[in-house]
């Protein structure tokens, strides 16, 4: 692991980092925020999963997230979106919403994907192990929480891992990828054309198995471009009102998908997963 860069922030260090996995058979960077109380003893760990196009510097450069990490003493890590670099395969027509910058946090079965697209054990086993090896970090103490392509991460992983994360929450997240054009082409690339395979990564069908709930706050924008063909919202609130699952989900009037609305509400996401990190 090479430390790239060391920058002081709300009296922490925002850090990034290159490091080559074996997950992903090539070199990732990642971004980890320290917040000061890192300087006395392990803090807890909030990893932040990006969107479509996303690297791990979109969210550390836009969000403002440092003021409340520090504020609330924990730590935020950044991984990339997906495998890159040379022999990496991407959207043969080099669409954006596939491929490079878009490895929809699965592990992928088929080819050419499944050699490299392994993002769901990347950010569930190989990324935290190496910064709870090398870094002041309480991997008891673990959440998650995303934007759109990761707020769809964010939700899966911790819906199918409720024993690993105290917490969940996502910005506009793709709540049913199963319905949706940017899920079913990254289901189905990834995962193949048996949709019954599709649900381990499907957040409304999660919900409807989950035997074990994780508090949970969802923001999605009323003003979204993307709301009503790619995010879906109601289908979530419909399958939490279905199973009885309590999670908070806020229409948020005149918001779009941007890092602005983000932005404006990651203090409170923050917050929430503070409280449950105890």
């Amino acid at each position: 692991m090479e430390q790239l860069t060391d920058t002081r922030s709300f009296g922490g260090r925002q850090l990034r980092f290159q490091h080559h996995s074996e997950v992903l058979s090539c070199a990732m960077h990642f971004s980890l925020f320290l917040p000061p109380q890192a300087e006395t003893g392990p803090v807890p760990l909030l990893t932040w999963l990006s969107g479509l196009t996303c690297t791990d510097e979109n969210f550390v450069q836009k969000a403002g997230a440092q003021r409340a990490a520090a504020q609330y003493g924990v730590a935020v890590l950044a991984p990339d979106t997906s495998p890159r670099g040379e022999g990496v395969p991407d959207d043969p027509q080099a669409a954006w919403d596939f491929g490079l910058g878009a490895g929809f946090y699965v592990n992928a079965t088929e080819e050419p994907w499944a050699a490299n697209y392994r993002m769901y054990d990347y950010v569930l086993e190989e990324l935290p192990a190496l910064v709870l090896a090398s870094q002041p970090l309480d991997g008891h103490r673990q959440a998650i929480f995303g934007h759109s392509m990761g707020g769809h991460g964010a939700l899966t992983l911790a819906l199918r891992n409720p024993q690993r994360y105290g917490s969940v929450s996502a910005f506009s997240p793709i709540v049913a990828p199963s319905q949706c054009p940017w899920g079913e082409k990254a289901l189905g690339n990834y995962l193949g054309a048996d949709r019954s395979r599709w649900a381990e990564h499907d957040t409304c069908e999660l919900i409807r198995r989950a035997t074990q709930p994780l508090p949970m706050l969802v923001d999605q924008g009323s003003a979204d471009g993307f709301l009503e063909e790619q995010l879906r919202t109601p289908l979530l609130q419909a399958a939490c009102a279905e199973s009885g699952y309590e999670a908070t989900i806020r229409m948020q009037d005149g918001y779009d998908h941007s890092y602005f609305f983000i932005a404006s509400f990651v203090d409170e996401h923050i917050a929430f997963h503070a409280k449950h990190l105890v």
